[in-house]
């Protein structure tokens, strides 16, 4: 199957955008673009946390370090944080699967009983070509897919599903645990709130995916524009090798270097406003390739 039926149709969606891209780009001079600096976002092991040991001391400055870089970047990796590779690489598998199927096809969700209406792509309200995501993605509500399918089950889409179901757990619990260390280090008692607030079915999962950008230098598109994510805290399954993914630090734009056997964490607009600005919620984008 070729890419042209796979793909949404930027192309004669945003035709007008693409011209005027093509126009601003003529004369353009390539060295005049601001070199982006590529950083390692902080490593967390988070093993102290799930290992039954007496060992105190490691569980406190493993907490300490989720603080630490919940403040001053707002983004942080984790290792050996409890969630399977037979989960994930199962999840990455199927969501390639997906994106691969015709574009007619996902639009219309015909094989998608939970879906209905997640699939988008573009920007279309975009005016002008920095307001544009050159992406598409499933924005999955949970509710839709908790308690929906069993181990045994069977037809179009179960196995993705399925697959979503079992990383949702296991992010939820996560997301949990992360939660509950932050108020902590706020001196904030470990109570119900992000329990009894935070369920599973108020979650969200996003699938994306970044076509190639077809023009010899993409600099002046996005894969997703600049926003901060209005969430309490987000978990990235995969930030693959191709780099795209950046963020501000210290007013700057930098780009974060992909670990393969890293979780991205970052904080959302709900916790920086609940913890009254301590945990910051950061500008982030993604930029085609």
């Amino acid at each position: 199957m070729d890419s042209a039926s796979t793909n949404p149709p930027f192309h004669k969606a945003f035709k007008t955008l693409m011209e005027k891209t093509q126009r601003e780009r003529e004369g353009f001079d390539e060295t005049e673009l601001v070199e982006i600096e590529e950083c390692e976002l902080p490593v967390i092991d988070l093993s102290p946390l799930f290992e039954e040991s007496d060992d105190e001391v490691a569980r406190e400055e493993c907490k300490s370090e989720i603080a630490r870089a919940s403040k001053e970047w707002g983004f942080f990796h984790v290792v050996k944080h409890g969630i399977s590779s037979e989960v994930l690489n199962g999840l990455r598998i199927e969501q390639e699967k997906v994106f691969k199927l015709p574009f007619d096809v996902k639009k219309n969700n015909n094989d998608f009983k939970f879906f209905a209406g997640s699939y988008r792509w573009g920007s279309p309200t975009a005016t002008n070509i920095k307001q544009f995501s050159w992406s598409e993605a499933f924005h999955i509500p949970l509710a839709d897919i908790m308690g929906s399918t069993t181990s045994t089950t069977t037809g179009p889409n179960n196995t993705l599903t399925y697959r979503i179901e079992q990383f949702a757990w296991d992010a939820y619990n996560l997301a949990q645990t992360l939660a509950d260390i932050l108020a902590e280090k706020i001196g904030e008692e470990k109570s119900k709130f992000f329990r009894e607030n935070c369920l599973p079915t108020t979650c969200y999962l996003r699938m994306n995916r970044y076509p190639p950008f077809p023009m010899a230098s993409p600099s002046q598109v996005h894969g997703l524009i600049p926003h901060t994510d209005s969430s309490f805290l987000t978990i990235l399954l995969l930030q693959d090798q191709v780099r795209g993914l950046q963020l501000i630090k210290d007013g700057k734009w930098i780009a974060v270097k992909p670990n393969p056997h890293a979780l991205t964490i970052n904080i959302g607009d709900l916790f920086q406003a609940w913890s009254n600005g301590v945990y910051k919620s950061v500008e982030h984008r993604v930029v085609t390739n």
